[in-house]
């Protein structure tokens, strides 16, 4: 049985207040004492005949542009509008309600939760063979809406997903000395983590799935309003692991050290 069922009412198929926020409840203090940072690994999530329709449905990515570059390569996003079916457009809606807002806020503790009717960066993700996603903390704020970035949520949609595959996804320490968590992309299983500066994840290693394969999953992300006045923006941060050869963005690390050193006041003059 899911954790979350979606009720159908004549056509149209919802999730139900009470029962996101009890299961909200259930899991509030697991998800807090987590290391390395508040997260929640959640199979079964939802049912899985609603996510093999979504599978079903999902955009093909022959001929589209995906990311490549030494941080991530070979992925491809789909916004929801870009997604034509409907199951996949009901979910995408009802991970945007104020039901679905509820579970999330009574498991996290954070109340207030806003959910992105832009997707900037959300929807349907796919990472083909070959491809990886480097090491990183995501970009912290949603500059169209002027909020702040504060949970992930990523469901999988991968049947049969060989651990050989590779594509599991790291949760490393806030200092990245090592990978504290490791979560194979299964089919049905959900993560939910806080978005913060030194929330380090990804999947770094390159896709050894077979061709004919590519890793999947579904990705929303939820803020808050912004409490800090605006200045030099941080954005995506990715980081070296310990060891290998995984590269810094540069351009992006000297944005981020101005963004930490220099006072508000000259960023705001900066900015202007």
């Amino acid at each position: 049985m899911p954790l979350l069922s979606l009720t159908d009412l004549g056509g149209y198929r919802c999730f139900d207040f009470d029962q996101c926020h009890a299961a909200g409840e259930g899991l509030a203090t697991a998800y807090r004492a987590n290391a390395p940072f508040p997260h929640m690994v959640m199979d079964d999530f939802l049912d899985e005949d609603l996510l093999r329709q979504v599978v079903a449905e999902f955009p093909d990515s022959s001929g589209q542009d995906c990311f490549l570059r030494d941080q991530e390569r070979y992925k491809f996003q789909f916004r929801p509008d870009e997604c034509h079916g409907p199951a996949t457009r009901v979910l995408f809606a009802e991970l945007n309600s104020r039901a679905f807002l509820a579970f999330l806020s009574a498991m996290t503790g954070i109340e207030g939760l806003i959910a992105d009717p832009y997707h900037a960066g959300a929807g349907l993700h796919e990472t083909r063979r070959g491809g990886h996603l480097g090491i990183h903390a995501d970009f912290p704020h949603h500059n169209d809406m002027n909020v702040d970035r504060r949970l992930n949520l990523l469901i999988y949609l991968n049947d049969d997903w060989d651990a050989g595959y590779g594509g599991a996804l790291e949760l490393w320490d806030r200092k990245m000395k090592a990978a504290e968590q490791r979560v194979l992309p299964l089919l049905g299983r959900a993560v939910v983590f806080n978005t913060d500066s030194d929330t380090f994840h990804g999947h770094p290693d390159p896709l050894n799935c077979p061709p004919e394969r590519s890793r999947r999953s579904i990705a929303t992300y939820y803020y808050t309003a912004r409490k800090v006045e605006k200045g030099i923006e941080r954005t995506t941060d990715f980081r070296r692991r310990p060891g290998t050869t995984d590269k810094r963005d540069w351009r992006i690390m000297m944005q981020h050290l101005k963004a930490d050193w220099i006072p508000p006041v000259l960023q705001r003059r900066r900015s202007a």
